[in-house]
């Protein structure tokens, strides 16, 4: 059973700490003996005030905190601990028993308060943990902590979209929320936490979310609620009173997601709200509004008659969305697929207007090639959604589910039958497609080929999973073909008719693929760049090597590609150091790809772990708890602990989420 202290200032049950594990060792090893404190500063909204709580969980604690109503009283923020009508030095003999003094929002802090802070660290008699917000003004005591070297200082960024989606999936109860919808939670907060459970508990408790046919997740779409909490966020735009102003916001907000130009805007308008950062006027001369949230909050709060008159057609951003495609196209072929905002699809998804299948089956493999597996998923299913079961988007859909280790899941998708049924595979079709992307610089990529398909509703698919877009080809009407899907591994699920095997084998067997499945050999003279470079530094068995190509595809966007490389490297490696950083790398990056199970990112080396180690780290990374471990092998649980610790500083990993990377489970799904 699990103990929740409540939040201090919302009065409700938290959600799971989630994120900050690295700053709040940090923070722990700032307070230990011998250390006199550390200030905290970020953003409002962040989750400050959260981590220190984690931080000082359990200890014997003083705390105070400033507020605005009472930053002209003296000693407000210590009422509790002194005198109303002590003097400094009597303040600061009241606090000689304080060992540990958390001090929240000290920017709010009365003077004297912020000078018995001081006078505090200046003495060091007791541990200080400050908090403060970021960009607020700080009485000169208590700034005079950092910038005269009393305390160090930690500056918290926002939340990375990868922990935002991990804290949403454990602070949603049951319901799911697809990855359209955490990007578009993360979008709108912009790291704001308190922000972010306001949103996710009102879409939740007005029924705002829509289940997602075949995955168990649930989706948001339509407009932003105006909650108290979005109307306080949102008050400088909502409240602006100037009509000129009000006006320019309100055609911003009904022009995304395109721009308007500056000559068609009120420049003397214009000016006001840049100088109050609501605008931002790019180096062409296009406007937008300065934060996401702005927008949908302006649109939902206008009235019927103005949101009639200003609103923009799905049809006049057809061409924007398709110079979007073209630039995503123009990226993967380059080998290329670093983040690259996409705001016309992103408006479309959250607007809940369909989605072009030809976009989304583009938006789906540029997601897949970076890693984003349940985000490709999603792209795809968007694509999916006008019922005629666009094929590039099953492809996309079929390979998402292959990489993310379900090959009974694409099979399903592909054929649905026991071995797919469909048309036969053309064998020259296919080599003439794959001739043709190798001389237009696909293969260069490892993404592989895709032949023409036909309209045959009884269609036959062979697909392979190469480093990305894999390969379909599809012929004939004879109505007797079979399917045939290639994992990461390159393992056939269905290989029934032998011409579809030959045809996989002909087109595939020397691709980027063979490269993560570790038979380099195969893809000798077919590859260029970084994907040439990381087949001939697993063919030298070059550990060094092959790290520095894992960082080169990182840097390029291929997250998955980058942690297989390190995976790969973690076996080659001499050095059980360079050993250790590698799989520590590898797991990392993997977390990042949502699920991403394939055969080099399985079992990274536990041969370093004794046998209680492997045993235990094994029922940890299916989900069992330390006690669950404990009563299953006879163990007290302070001993699984112990063993689990061990385990963590052996493998490089830092907590139970690494743990599936680290296990062979074939049935077990990363969370």
């Amino acid at each position: 059973m699990t103990n929740w202290e409540r939040d201090a200032k919302t009065l409700e049950l938290p959600w799971p700490f989630t994120g900050r594990e690295d700053e709040l060792d940090l923070v722990r090893g700032a307070l230990a003996a011998g250390r006199h404190g550390i200030v905290i500063t970020g953003p409002a909204g962040c989750g400050k005030t959260r981590l220190v709580t984690e931080a000082v969980r359990g200890t014997d604690c003083a705390r105070v905190a400033g507020t605005p109503e009472t930053r002209r009283i003296r000693f407000a923020a210590f009422a509790h601990l002194v005198p109303e009508t002590a003097s400094l030095h009597g303040a600061f003999q009241h606090l000689s028993g304080v060992r540990l003094l958390l001090v929240d929002d000290a920017h709010l802090l009365d003077d004297a308060s912020a000078a018995l802070v001081h006078q505090l660290a200046v003495q060091g008699r007791a541990r200080l943990l400050v908090v403060t917000t970021e960009g607020a003004p700080v009485p000169g005591a208590v700034a005079r902590l950092w910038t005269g070297e009393l305390l160090p200082r930690l500056t918290l960024e926002p939340l990375p979209r990868e922990e935002t989606a991990r804290l949403l999936a454990g602070g949603t109860g049951a319901a799911a929320l697809d990855p359209l919808t955490v990007n578009r939670l993360h979008r709108l907060c912009q790291g704001d936490l308190r922000l972010l459970r306001d949103l996710v508990d009102a879409v939740r408790e007005r029924g705002l979310l829509t289940r997602v046919p075949d995955s168990g997740e649930w989706a948001w779409r339509g407009p932003v609620p105006l909650t108290p909490t979005v109307r306080e966020r949102t008050a400088p735009v909502l409240d602006r009173t100037g009509l000129e102003e009000r006006a320019t916001l309100d055609r911003l907000a009904f022009a995304e997601p395109l721009p308007l130009d500056l000559d068609e805007l009120d420049l003397r308008a214009l000016e006001h709200l840049e100088a109050d950062a609501l605008v931002r006027v790019d180096d062409q001369g296009a406007v937008r509004l300065a934060h996401p949230l702005h927008g949908p909050v302006l649109r939902a709060a206008a009235g019927r008659l103005r949101a009639r008159r200003l609103s923009r057609t799905p049809d006049q951003c057809g061409p924007a969305l398709d110079a979007e495609r073209a630039a995503l196209t123009r990226r993967i072929e380059r080998a290329d697929v670093r983040a690259t905002p996409t705001p016309v699809g992103e408006w479309l998804v959250a607007e809940d207007v369909p989605v072009p299948a030809g976009y989304a089956a583009v938006r789906a493999r540029f997601a897949r090639l970076r890693g984003e597996l349940r985000e490709a998923a999603a792209w795809a299913r968007e694509g999916l959604r006008d019922g005629t079961g666009d094929p590039s988007c099953r492809l996309e859909l079929a390979l998402a589910a292959a990489q993310s280790g379900d090959t009974t899941a694409a099979h399903k998708i592909l054929g649905g039958r026991p071995h797919g049924g469909g048309a036969v595979t053309r064998l020259t079709t296919a080599r003439d497609t794959a001739d043709r992307a190798a001389g237009s610089g696909t293969r260069d990529v490892g993404t592989g080929v895709e032949a023409a398909v036909t309209d045959d509703a009884d269609m036959g698919v062979a697909v392979t999973d190469g480093s990305g877009t894999g390969v379909e080809a599809v012929a004939g009407g004879s109505g007797t073909g079979d399917a045939a899907v290639v994992d990461g591994s390159g393992t056939a699920v269905e290989a029934v008719r032998q011409d579809v095997g030959v045809a996989v084998e002909a087109i595939t067997g020397d691709a980027y693929d063979a490269v993560r499945r570790g038979s380099p050999e195969l893809a000798q003279g077919r590859l260029t760049g970084v994907f040439a470079a990381h087949a001939a530094a697993l063919a030298q068995g070059d550990g060094p090597a092959l790290d520095r190509v894992a960082e080169q595809l990182e840097e390029r966007g291929f997250l998955l590609f980058a942690a297989e490389a390190h995976a790969q490297a973690v076996r080659a490696h001499r050095d059980p150091r360079a050993a250790r950083t590698a799989r520590t790398r590898a797991v990392a990056l993997a977390r990042r790809c949502q699920g991403a199970r394939t055969p080099a990112l399985s079992g990274l080396v536990l041969g370093e772990l004794t046998a209680r180690q492997r045993q235990i780290v094994t029922l940890a990374a299916a989900g069992l708890s330390n006690r669950q471990i404990a009563e299953k092998l006879t163990l007290s649980v302070r001993t699984v602990g112990n063993h689990l610790y061990s385990a963590y500083a052996r493998l490089g990993a830092s907590d139970r989420g690494a743990l599936p990377w680290l296990v062979e489970l074939p049935d077990a799904q990363p969370a």
